[in-house]
């Protein structure tokens, strides 16, 4: 199984870089196909998801353990969550917190829908509550899930950590044969290209900061020495083990996040920030089921497919790395303990940062002397360092933005030092400490799988392939939740 999928991955990898352009455009074509056709399915697949985790939450079942009855947690409450946090968004909060609003606020189909116009107030704020339904329970469910089955299934059920054994209810001792390792091998291809898409995101807003900070040119050719160098380091880190390099780098991750969020709160407009955070709690609590079960008309479904879809697909991509991660460092924790860790303490978290960056960069819009606008619509990796510009730091102006590009980096770093310890987590049947030469190999994969897709069509491409490879893994999620509901109700819990 690992030589065949080192096999695919490495093909690909060549085939893309060798035929960049026809890659490119067969990557679109299939994306567009599956956003016209297929774009309800997507929706009605992620209700589902996070409707069964409202209901494990709330339910008895919620005080089963994963793990022994009088198991521990492995790791303190601050660590897991800084772990749990970094594998899951911080590279992605970073690139689209201010970008994503302001694209929204100068249209999207909710505006006629609540009867506003573009480029207001209540436009800035109807913006930032897209921005938070996209980074909301929604997203977070995909990957509380994943992670649920995984963890339920190894530390409750003593079976391997590993994807397949989610399907022991449904396919029996099956898992260990073909049908096993065909879904073991589908989420490693969904995590190698989940973890791409999120690396290169990343990466070219690096790029950006390293162009405005030093001058060095915005190009594909900088942005894969940066993936070099950067995988690299990720690679090191994941060779060192979770208890080591990821503990110690998302502990560090989350206290600078503290210092950049508080340096925008402090200077930025902090009346508006705190009333566009209790708005949006109070907006998306009252219509994130009426903005989660809508399906696009015609004319919105483009919208829709580069937005919704393409969030829901990416976090689809992710969440066999970012799940198994999770379920990684849960061990010992309730199920009820571990969904509100998991679902609602990220999503308030990511609310409040969108609220702080996206509020800022609203109040500039309205307010101030903006020009955010247009730089989001020249370059949306932009965004973030005219934002900080903006703010009025004075001389500290360009230390921020250092600290930003700081965290850009060592977000990436977390992100595929994690991702290569799942993937090689999978590969070896559950192994909590995979072999090291199999973690260096895929910490080296995905670092090619995304200079690959850069050189193919950049953004476009990394959305495009979130999209193809997502929907195979969020129908064996489907299974996988099957399965899990027939085990906890054979248990009797």
């Amino acid at each position: 199984m690992t030589i065949m999928a080192m096999l695919v991955v490495i093909g690909f990898s060549i085939t893309t870089i060798v035929n960049d352009v026809a890659a490119n455009q067969l990557f679109i074509n299939i994306k567009m196909w599956l956003e016209g056709n297929l774009g309800w399915l997507y929706i009605l697949i992620i209700c589902a998801i996070i409707f069964f985790c409202l209901f494990l939450m709330l339910s008895p079942f919620g005080r089963i353990r994963l793990g022994a009855d009088n198991e521990k947690p492995e790791f303190s409450t601050f660590s897991w969550f800084a772990m749990l946090f970094s594998a899951g968004v911080g590279v992605g909060l970073l690139f689209w917190s201010i970008a994503e609003p302001i694209y929204h606020f100068q249209a999207n189909p909710f505006l006629a829908m609540r009867g506003e116009q573009p480029n207001t107030e209540a436009a800035a704020q109807t913006a930032i509550d897209i921005a938070v339904f996209h980074w909301g329970l929604h997203a977070w469910a995909i990957y509380a899930l994943t992670g649920l089955c995984l963890g339920y299934f190894a530390y409750r059920k003593r079976m391997p950590l590993t994807i397949r054994s989610a399907l022991y209810p449904i396919l029996g001792d099956r898992i260990y044969g073909p049908i096993g390792h065909a879904v073991d091998l589908l989420a490693v291809f969904a995590t190698i290209f989940g973890v791409a898409t999120t690396l290169g995101l990343g990466v070219v807003q690096i790029n950006t900061g390293l162009n405005y900070l030093f001058g060095i040119a915005v190009s594909t050719s900088n942005q894969i020495i940066v993936i070099t160098l950067v995988t690299a380091a990720a690679t090191v880190s994941a060779v060192s083990g979770v208890e080591k390099g990821i503990k110690l780098i998302s502990e560090w991750n989350i206290r600078l996040t503290v210092i950049l969020l508080s340096i925008f709160l402090l200077a930025g407009p902090t009346v508006f920030i705190v009333n566009v955070f209790f708005t949006s709690l109070g907006d998306y609590l009252s219509e994130f089921i009426s903005m989660g079960v809508w399906i696009a008309p015609l004319e919105s479904r483009s919208w829709q497919g580069n937005w919704t879809i393409f969030y829901w697909a990416w976090c689809g991509a992710w969440a066999p790395f970012v799940g198994m991660f999770i379920a990684r460092i849960s061990k010992g924790r309730t199920i009820r303990e571990y969904l509100i860790g998991a679902m609602v303490i990220p999503t308030l978290v990511g609310m409040l940062w969108l609220s702080i960056f996206g509020g800022t960069a609203m109040y500039i819009e309205l307010y101030g002397p903006g020009g955010l606008t247009q730089a989001v619509n020249a370059d949306m990796t932009a965004a973030l360092y005219r934002c900080i510009e903006l703010l009025g730091l004075g001389s500290a102006t360009l230390a921020v933005a250092a600290l930003a590009t700081f965290l850009l980096l060592t977000w990436f770093v977390t992100s595929a030092d994690s991702g290569t310890l799942v993937l090689c987590t999978i590969l070896s049947m559950g192994n909590k400490h995979p072999p090291k030469h199999l973690r260096l190999f895929w910490g080296v994969s995905e670092g090619l799988v995304t200079a690959a897709l850069l050189m193919a069509g950049g953004i476009a491409a990394l959305k495009s392939i979130s999209i193809i490879v997502a929907l195979p893994f969020l129908l064996i999620l489907i299974l996988m939740s099957i399965g899990l509901a027939s085990a906890l109700y054979r248990d009797g819990a």
